[in-house]
Protein backbone atom coordinates (compact mmCIF):
# COMPACT_ATOMS: atom_id res chain seq x y z
CA UNK A 1 0.00 0.00 0.00
CA UNK A 2 1.20 3.45 -1.06
CA UNK A 3 0.30 6.05 1.57
CA UNK A 4 1.36 9.88 0.53
CA UNK A 5 0.74 12.92 1.70
CA UNK A 6 0.31 14.94 -1.67
CA UNK A 7 -2.20 14.62 -4.10
CA UNK A 8 -0.48 12.04 -6.76
CA UNK A 9 2.21 9.68 -6.87
CA UNK A 10 4.99 10.44 -8.88
CA UNK A 11 4.88 8.36 -11.26
CA UNK A 12 1.44 6.70 -11.00
CA UNK A 13 -2.07 7.58 -12.55
CA UNK A 14 -4.42 7.37 -10.31
CA UNK A 15 -7.12 5.42 -12.35
CA UNK A 16 -10.33 5.48 -9.31
CA UNK A 17 -11.39 7.07 -6.50
CA UNK A 18 -12.38 4.23 -3.84
CA UNK A 19 -13.55 7.34 -1.23
CA UNK A 20 -12.47 8.99 2.18
CA UNK A 21 -11.14 6.45 4.33
CA UNK A 22 -10.24 7.28 8.19
CA UNK A 23 -8.40 5.20 11.03
CA UNK A 24 -8.02 6.46 14.79
CA UNK A 25 -7.50 5.57 18.10
CA UNK A 26 -8.41 7.09 21.32
CA UNK A 27 -5.24 6.76 24.00
CA UNK A 28 -5.11 7.84 27.54
CA UNK A 29 -2.04 8.34 29.37
CA UNK A 30 -0.89 6.45 32.47
CA UNK A 31 0.03 7.07 35.84
CA UNK A 32 3.92 6.17 35.06
CA UNK A 33 4.43 8.34 32.43
CA UNK A 34 2.21 11.28 34.30
CA UNK A 35 4.69 10.74 37.22
CA UNK A 36 7.74 11.13 35.00
CA UNK A 37 6.38 13.78 33.06
CA UNK A 38 6.02 15.87 36.06
CA UNK A 39 9.70 15.32 36.88
CA UNK A 40 10.59 15.99 33.58
CA UNK A 41 8.61 19.31 33.54
CA UNK A 42 10.53 20.59 36.55
CA UNK A 43 13.74 20.27 34.47
CA UNK A 44 12.78 20.76 31.36
CA UNK A 45 13.29 18.21 27.81
CA UNK A 46 11.74 16.02 26.23
CA UNK A 47 8.82 14.13 27.61
CA UNK A 48 9.94 10.31 26.26
CA UNK A 49 6.80 8.71 27.14
CA UNK A 50 4.59 11.06 26.11
CA UNK A 51 6.24 10.76 22.49
CA UNK A 52 6.24 7.36 22.64
CA UNK A 53 2.50 7.34 23.53
CA UNK A 54 2.36 9.77 20.29
CA UNK A 55 4.24 7.92 17.72
CA UNK A 56 2.17 4.61 18.87
CA UNK A 57 -1.44 6.32 17.83
CA UNK A 58 0.26 7.48 14.75
CA UNK A 59 1.17 4.02 14.19
CA UNK A 60 -2.47 2.39 15.21
CA UNK A 61 -4.51 5.06 13.05
CA UNK A 62 -2.15 4.79 10.29
CA UNK A 63 -2.84 0.91 10.40
CA UNK A 64 -6.69 1.05 10.57
CA UNK A 65 -6.78 3.64 8.13
CA UNK A 66 -4.46 1.36 5.32
CA UNK A 67 -6.71 -1.53 6.33
CA UNK A 68 -10.11 0.27 5.59
CA UNK A 69 -8.59 1.35 1.97
CA UNK A 70 -7.40 -2.31 1.07
CA UNK A 71 -11.03 -3.70 2.30
CA UNK A 72 -12.26 -1.18 -0.41
CA UNK A 73 -9.54 -2.43 -2.97
CA UNK A 74 -7.42 0.31 -3.17
CA UNK A 75 -3.91 0.10 -3.29
CA UNK A 76 -3.00 3.31 -2.07
CA UNK A 77 -3.81 6.41 -0.29
CA UNK A 78 -3.15 9.96 -1.25
CA UNK A 79 -3.68 13.18 0.50
CA UNK A 80 -2.89 11.52 4.26
CA UNK A 81 -3.37 13.95 7.23
CA UNK A 82 -3.22 12.76 10.93
CA UNK A 83 -5.52 15.29 13.58
CA UNK A 84 -5.89 15.22 17.13
CA UNK A 85 -8.34 16.19 19.53
CA UNK A 86 -8.96 15.92 23.14
CA UNK A 87 -11.91 13.50 24.46
CA UNK A 88 -11.71 13.77 28.28
CA UNK A 89 -9.05 15.00 30.66
CA UNK A 90 -5.72 12.88 30.13
CA UNK A 91 -7.26 10.99 26.78
CA UNK A 92 -6.93 11.88 23.73
CA UNK A 93 -7.65 10.57 19.89
CA UNK A 94 -5.57 10.59 17.07
CA UNK A 95 -6.81 10.25 13.33
CA UNK A 96 -5.53 9.27 10.08
CA UNK A 97 -7.17 10.26 6.98
CA UNK A 98 -6.85 10.02 3.15
CA UNK A 99 -8.43 9.00 0.01
CA UNK A 100 -8.43 5.94 -1.00
CA UNK A 101 -7.49 5.25 -4.63
CA UNK A 102 -6.11 2.68 -7.27
CA UNK A 103 -3.14 3.39 -8.90
CA UNK A 104 -0.76 2.32 -11.65
CA UNK A 105 2.00 3.00 -13.46
CA UNK A 106 2.02 5.92 -15.74
CA UNK A 107 2.40 4.66 -18.99
CA UNK A 108 5.55 6.89 -21.17
CA UNK A 109 4.56 8.13 -24.98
Amino acid sequence: MTVVNTETIPGMNVVEVKGLVQGNTVRAKNIGRDIAAGFKNMVGGELRGYTELLTESRREAMSRMIAQAAALGANAVVNVRFSTSAITSGASEMMAYGTAVVAEPATRS
